[in-house]
C-alpha cells in the first residue's frame, strides 16, 4: 500500500520541481524525502521521477500517481472529520494557518483571544506566507487554511480541490504627519495633490507598489521616491520624520496616535482577501470555528 507520507513528497516535488525545496516545504531533508521516494518507487514497482536538469520531472507513472492523490487526501480527511463528528464535533487539536504578514496583523491577530477561550482544545498554528505559497501548501495538505489577497485586481485562481470564502476589502490610504500640508486637506486626494510631495514606498514587486505606481500611472512627472522600504512599521516611523508620505493598507496599520494622520484617494486602491481551504475539509470544527472568529473580525474593520 502507498504510504501518504510518499504520496505527499511526491506531489510536493511535482509542484516544486527539485527534492530541496520539497524538503524545505514539507519540513524533512531532501534525503528523508528522497528515501520515501524510494519506497514509493517499490511499492508500485516503476520510477516515479527522472532528472532533468538541475531538477527532476515526474515519470507517467509518477504523474497518475500526482493526479490521483487529491482524492486520496479527500477520503482520508472525510475519514478524520467522521471521527470528529462522532465525538461531539468540538474544536480541537492543531489547525495550520498560511497567511500573509498583513493578513496575520489586522485578522488574526485579533481572533486568538476570543478563539482560545471559546475553544479551549484548539490551537492555532500560523506561518506566514506569501498567496501562491499558501495554496500550495493548503492543496499539499502542509497547511490546513490560507488567507490570500488577489493579485494587482485580478482573482485568485484556486485549484479544483480548493473552496474560498471573501473575508475582507482592505483599502490603501495617504499616511502623513500631521504637520504635513497634506493633513490639513478634508477632501480625498488626488494624483494631483500626490506629485510634488516625497515618499517611503515598498518596494517593486510588491502589490503596494503596484498600487503606488498606478496612482501616477496618468501623470507626465515621476514621483519622489526618496525610500524603499517593505516593512510597514518602517515606512511609518520614516513618515514620522516629516519628510515623507506612504501608501499603506489599512490591515497593516498599528493606531497611528497623535503624529500620524491619514487620508483616503479618490481612486482608493483595494484588494478582496479569501480565506481558503481543503474542500474535504468543509465539516471541520477547527476550520468552522476560525472562519467565523475571522468573519467577525472582519466585520469590525468596516
Amino acid at each position: 500500500m502507498i504510504e501518504v507520507g510518499a504520496l505527499r513528497a511526491l506531489r510536493s516535488v511535482a509542484a516544486l520541481g527539485t527534492l530541496a525545496r520539497a524538503a524545505d516545504e514539507l519540513g524533512f531533508t531532501a534525503s528523508a524525502v528522497s528515501q520515501q521516494l524510494k519506497r514509493l518507487e517499490r511499492q508500485v514497482g516503476v520510477p516515479v521521477l527522472a532528472p532533468s536538469g538541475r531538477g527532476v520531472v515526474l515519470t507517467p507513472a509518477g504523474q497518475a500517481i500526482v493526479d490521483s492523490a487529491p482524492d486520496v487526501f479527500q477520503a482520508l480527511e472525510r475519514c478524520a472529520e467522521a471521527a470528529a463528528s462522532v465525538a461531539d464535533g468540538a474544536p480541537r487539536g492543531v489547525l495550520r494557518i498560511v497567511a500573509f504578514s498583513t493578513a496575520i496583523r489586522g485578522l488574526l491577530a485579533p481572533t486568538l483571544l476570543p478563539l482560545s477561550t471559546r475553544c479551549p482544545d484548539l490551537r492555532v498554528q500560523i506561518t506566514e506566507q506569501d498567496p501562491d505559497e499558501a495554496l500550495r501548501s493548503v492543496d499539499a495538505g502542509t497547511a490546513d487554511l490560507a488567507l490570500l489577497h488577489d493579485a494587482d485586481g485580478l482573482p485568485v485562481s484556486l485549484p479544483g480541490s480548493l473552496t474560498q470564502r471573501h473575508l475582507h476589502t482592505d483599502h490603501g490610504d495617504v499616511v502623513m504627519s500631521r504637520t504635513h500640508p497634506l493633513a490639513q486637506l478634508d477632501t480625498p486626494l488626488t494624483a494631483a495633490e500626490l506629485t510634488r510631495h516625497a515618499w517611503v514606498t515598498s518596494p517593486p514587486g510588491t502589490v503596494c507598489h503596484q498600487w503606488f505606481r498606478r496612482l501616477f500611472a496618468d501623470g507626465a512627472e515621476e514621483p519622489d521616491v526618496r525610500h524603499l522600504v517593505d516593512d510597514f512599521a518602517t515606512q511609518l516611523s520614516l513618515v514620522a520624520s516629516g519628510d515623507v508620505i506612504a501608501l499603506i493598507p489599512r490591515l497593516a496599520r498599528p493606531p497611528l496616535g497623535e503624529e500620524l494622520a491619514s487620508r483616503p484617494l479618490r481612486r482608493q486602491p483595494r484588494r478582496e482577501v479569501h480565506a481558503a481551504w481543503r474542500r474535504s475539509a468543509d465539516a471541520s470544527p477547527a476550520i468552522q470555528a476560525v472562519l467565523s472568529e475571522l468573519t467577525f473580525a472582519a466585520d469590525s474593520l468596516g
